[in-house]
This record gives C-alpha cells, structure tokens and sequence, in this order.
C-alpha cells in the first residue's frame, strides 16, 4: 500500500524524446545549440485551404487574430507567404520570366483594375464590364480576351441562381490561367508550448487552434477548412494511437496471462494468489523506479510489460512447485516450505541472470536505454522477492483444496524424467553448440 500510495503521488512521465540521449555528451550539446539557434523541429503549420484565395487569406488572417494572443498554449506564431513585407515586394521574389508575364497581365488588365479600386463593388464590376464591351465594339480590345472574365462572371451568376450560394475570385478573374489547389491555400506557423508531462505534449495547442476555427465558424462563413501538419501534430497522432490501443492491448494481455496461468495451475484461488503477488510487485518496482530517475520516458515505461511477462514466470514456477509437493504431502504449510526449499535455487538463480542481464543496459549514453535496464533489473530482483514472501502468504491465506491428481501433463513426462535425467549432458551439449569452435558458415 505504502508502494501503491508514493505511485499515486509522485508517477510522472516525460515525453520528450531528446530526454532519450544523456546531456553531457559533445555532440548533443552542439546538437542542442542548432536547435536553439534553428528551432524548427518543434511547429506546428495550420493550413487554410478555401474555394478562392481571397477567402484562404481572410480566414487566415481570422485565426491569426483570434490566436496572437494566446500565451498559454504558443510561444510565437506567424504567417507564411503574406503580410506587409510581402504585399509590398512579393513579385520581386519570382522567376524574371514570371515577373514580366503577371505585369503584362496587369496592363491588360489595366481599365478593369483602376476601375474596381475606385469602387470595389458589384456596381464598380458592372461598370468595368461594360468599360470592356465599348472597348469590344471600338476595337480597342479583342473578344477572345474578354471570354475568360466574362465566362467566370457568368458561371458565378448561374451558381448563385441555382444554388443560392458560390465562390468568386478577382485573383482568377485578372488571371490568364486556372487557380491551382496551392493558389487557395494559406499557412501559419505556430511554436507551441508542449507539455512533456502529458502523454500528447502538444494537444493543448492543436486543441486551441480547431477551437479557434470552430468558433470563427470557418466552414460558414469562410467555406474554408484547417488542417495541421508538422512535427508536433504528426508526434500527437502518434501517441494517440498507442493511447488508443492501450485498453485493447491490455486486456487482451490479460487474458493471455490468465489463460496460461490456468493451463498450468488449475486453481482459482491460486491464480488470484499468483495475480496479487503480480500487482505487489508491479506497485513495488513502479515506486522504486519513480525514486531512481524522478520519472518515466518513453522507454523505461516499457518496464511494466517486461515485468509483468517475466515477472509471472517466478509466481508461476512457485506456484506449480507447490501443487507438486502438495499432491505428495497433502499439508499446506508443509507444501509451502517444501516448495520454498526446492524452488530457491533455480527461481534465485533465474532472478540473478535476469536482473544482471537488464543492469547490462547501465553502462551507455542512451539514457532511455539504461533506466529501463535499471529499472527492469531491480524489478526482478522484486519480482523474486515477493514470489518468496508475498505469494506464500497469500497461499496460507486461501487454503487451496489438495491436488487429486500429478502436476503436469503424462505425456510429457519422459522428456521431463530424461532432461532431468541428463541434464549435465544437455547444459554441456548446449554450451559446445554456441562455442566458436563448433560454428560453420554455408556459402
């Protein structure tokens, strides 16, 4: 309990996948000063997409409004491709061919625009069409070259009658070409503040920014969408996925183990002893663990499944000891020393490998690595422990009826008596098998 009650109040978990590699090392902290100076890693990029421009541009300048302001979920945030600097000097920014094209196209499009900048308006429109028909009839102007306006005019008109409701572009109305899907999109960037406490570090901010489109009713009045892409969205779908799958996962683990245990102990009662002993330990390394590094990554988390996979084996081993002696004796608390006498060794020696094996992930600069090793290898080291203590007690406690028949399966009982027979033999014919001297190469 005392395990269980420090777990509640001090579990943490750090998300923050750089925590992964320890700090020290030359190349992180050069690695950690481009990103100060570069900082891209950690954005996220909205992206407004609309029927026309026009609309992208105000929906976006919308959000961006609405948002500058939050201090609680961004650090900073701007537009890509648009503001004053750009509006200003935007052109000088294309190809020489292309610059020489769009400014043809404005004299072209001279008459209409000087027009439509006194009077933005559907009557300055108006005016600017019929600006273009007198200068159809004088000659001044080619008919083919007023299909195009007049075509999207038109094609506006009949959607509205149809309809009700249509999308018009003055960009596309001045341009000799069809707006592409890019024409329609604008872009913001944001740097969010993540929270590497949280399983999604950056949900809070995504969160805002669909909020944020949702209560400017962006679809309505903008007929305009938001998506974001980036580091940060990309790293919350990515946990959110294993969020998801984690109650799945999880029972189906259990039933797994339960299965197994049943296979080999054919005992409610002890199943349960075996599932409490489980939880004791489980509470017990999770503690130790939270006092040794502060607080779980993404890696050391992982120590729960190794416990829990290996971990039973030590209940189980006892457990099957103990229905053995119990089928022999038919006394409980005599079962129960007769298991412990008989299980120490190999259950000891089992626990030692184990463990070392985990601690061997110590000694490396991948820190996620070697707190997982760390606390993995205490963990069965625990696991040992309570296997010898808790589980015998539980047992006492719940008196399991007796064992009528042998433990264990008949018809595997020769390969059973046989290795147990030549087991110096098997070790020794194992060990030579892995030597150097006994390995060949097929080419």
């Amino acid at each position: 309990m005392g395990a269980g009650y420090y777990t509640s109040k001090h579990f943490a978990i750090n998300t923050d996948i750089n925590s992964l590699i320890a700090q020290n090392l030359d190349w992180r902290q050069r690695d950690q000063q481009f990103d100060r100076a570069f900082d891209r890693d950690a954005t996220i990029t909205a992206v407004v997409e609309a029927k026309t421009p026009e609309m992208a541009t105000a929906a976006s300048d919308a959000l961006f409004a609405k948002l500058k302001d939050d201090k609680t979920n961004f650090q900073s945030m701007q537009q890509l491709g648009t503001g004053e600097f750009f509006e200003k000097n935007g052109l000088l920014f294309l190809p020489t061919e292309e610059v020489a094209k769009v400014t043809g196209e404005f004299e072209s499009a001279a008459p209409l625009i000087e027009i439509m900048a006194g009077d933005p308006s559907i009557r300055g429109l108006t005016g600017a069409l019929e600006t273009g028909l007198a200068g159809v009839k004088r000659g001044q102007v080619k008919l083919d070259n007023t299909a195009r306006p007049f075509n999207l005019i038109a094609q506006t008109v009949e959607t509205v009658l149809n309809k009700g409701n249509a999308s018009f572009s003055w960009r596309e109305l001045v341009s000799d070409e069809p707006l592409s899907d890019s024409d329609k999109r604008a872009f913001i960037e944001f740097k969010p503040i993540l929270d590497y406490n949280a399983l999604e570090p950056g949900k809070g901010a995504t969160d805002a920014i669909r909020k944020a489109a949702a209560d400017l009713d962006f679809a309505t009045k903008y007929q305009a969408r938001v998506r974001l892409t980036g580091p940060v969205p990309i790293a919350n779908e990515e946990y959110a996925t294993v969020q998801e799958g984690a109650v799945v996962n999880g029972v189906g683990t259990v039933l797994v183990v339960l299965l197994i245990l049943w296979l080999a102990l054919h005992s409610a009662k002890i199943i349960f002893a075996v599932f409490v002993n489980l939880f004791v330990g489980l509470a017990i390394t999770t503690a130790a663990g939270l006092m040794m590094v502060g607080s779980f990554n993404l890696l050391s988390i992982a120590f729960a499944v190794l416990f829990v996979g290996l971990g039973v084996d030590f209940g189980i081993q006892y457990s099957v000891r103990y229905r053995s002696e119990r089928y022999k004796h038919n006394d409980l608390s005599g079962a129960l020393v007769l298991a412990a006498k008989r299980s120490a060794v190999p259950l000891s020696l089992a626990a030692m490998a184990t463990a070392a094996g985990f601690l061997c992930f110590m000694p490396t600069d991948y820190q996620g690595i070697a707190e997982l090793g760390q606390i993995a290898g205490v963990g069965m080291l625990v696991a040992f422990l309570s296997s010898i203590t808790v589980l015998p007690a539980m047992l006492k406690l719940l008196n399991p009826p007796g064992e009528k028949e042998p433990v264990g399966y008949a018809f595997l009982a020769p390969l059973d008596h046989f290795l147990e027979k030549h087991r110096v033999l098997v070790v020794g014919a194992r060990c030579c098998s892995r030597s150097p001297a006994c390995r060949c190469s097929i080419s």
